[in-house]
C-alpha cells in the first residue's frame, strides 16, 4: 500500500544524529529525523530533538563555578552531510516543531519536495498513515580532543529507513495553561519509534499530514497477574500510539518564517 509513497517521501527524509560530552567526558549520540520542505533548504523536526542544543546554550549562558559531571561541554547535531549547519532556527515547544534552513544546501541532491495535506479536506478517522524515520540504529561517537570535534564510529553510515504504518484514529490537543494557546496533533493507531522523531507521517499517495512527535500509553484498563520468578505481579496493559505534529501546526511554523511550503491542491 505504501511502496511507492515510501519512495517519494525518503527522497526528502533525512537522519539527524545528536551527539553530545558531558563534563565527566562520557559521550552519547541519538538519532532522529528531519524533513527538507523546499528548494531553498528549508527544513522542519520535533523541536524536542533539539533539547541537547537548548540545554547547551542555557549552561553557557549561565556558567558555575561549582563542578557538575553532567554539564554539557560539547554538542554537534549532524544534519545527514557533514559541515551543514542550520540558520534561522524557530523552536515551538507547545507543537514540538523546529524549523530553519541548512547551509550550505544544494537542491541538486534533493530528489522530492514534500506536499502537505490540506485541512480544507480533513484527514478522516481510519485513514491509513504511515511513519518513516531511523529506529533500531545503535549510534557510536566518539569525541576527538584533538580536533574538537565528534567522531562517528566506523559502518555507522549509512542509516536505512524504516516505515511502520498504521491508521489515523483521532485529534489530540494540547493546552498552553498560561497563554492558553492550543496545539494540535494527530493520532496513529501504532507507536511512534525511538530515531522516527521529526520525521514525516502520510498518507498512501505520501501527503504528508505530521511530524512524528511522541508515544503515549493509553490505559486498557485491565491487569493481568503472572509469575515472575516466585512472585506473583500485575501487568498493567497499555496501547501504545503516536502522536505527529498536525499540519495545520508545521505549515503555520514554516509560513512564519518566510518559508515556502506546498499544500495539497494549492500550492505555495
Amino acid at each position: 500500500m505504501f511502496a511507492r509513497a515510501v519512495q517519494l517521501t525518503q527522497g526528502f527524509t533525512r537522519p539527524l544524529i545528536v551527539s553530545t560530552r558531558l563534563a565527566d567526558g562520557t559521550v552519547t549520540s541519538g538519532c532522529a529525523a528531519f524533513v527538507v520542505v523546499n528548494d531553498k533548504g528549508w527544513m522542519v523536526t520535533a523541536s524536542h530533538v533539539m533539547s541537547e542544543l537548548v540545554a547547551y546554550k542555557q549552561q553557557s549562558a549561565a556558567p558555575s563555578d561549582t563542578a557538575d559531571p553532567a554539564r554539557i561541554t560539547n554538542v554537534s547535531y549532524w544534519w545527514g552531510k557533514d559541515g551543514v549547519t542550520v540558520a534561522e532556527l524557530t523552536v515551538d515547544g507547545l507543537a514540538d516543531l523546529a524549523v530553519g534552513r541548512l547551509e550550505p544546501f544544494d537542491p541538486r541532491e534533493v530528489g522530492t519536495y514534500p506536499t502537505f495535506g490540506n485541512s480544507a479536506r480533513p484527514l478522516l478517522p481510519g485513514t491509513a498513515l504511515c511513519r518513516l524515520g531511523f529506529p533500531f540504529h545503535a549510534i557510536g561517537a566518539a569525541f576527538v580532543e584533538a580536533t574538537g570535534q565528534f567522531q562517528l564510529a566506523e559502518g555507522t553510515l549509512p542509516l536505512p529507513l524504516f516505515p511502520l504504518d498504521g491508521i489515523h484514529t483521532r485529534l489530540y490537543n494540547v493546552v498552553d495553561p498560561a497563554s492558553h494557546r492550543q496545539a494540535s496533533f494527530l493520532e496513529v493507531s501504532t507507536p511512534g519509534l525511538s530515531g522516527q522523531s521529526g520525521g514525516p507521517v502520510f498518507d498512501s499517495d505520501g501527503v504528508v499530514w505530521g511530524i512524528q512527535s511522541r508515544t503515549v500509553h493509553l490505559p486498557l484498563g485491565f491487569n493481568p497477574k503472572v509469575t515472575v520468578g516466585d512472585r506473583e505481579v500485575e501487568e498493567h496493559q497499555f496501547l501504545n500510539v503516536g502522536l505527529a505534529a498536525h499540519v495545520d501546526e508545521v505549515v503555520r511554523l514554516l509560513r512564519s518564517r518566510g518559508a515556502k511550503v506546498a499544500v495539497s491542491g494549492r500550492p505555495g
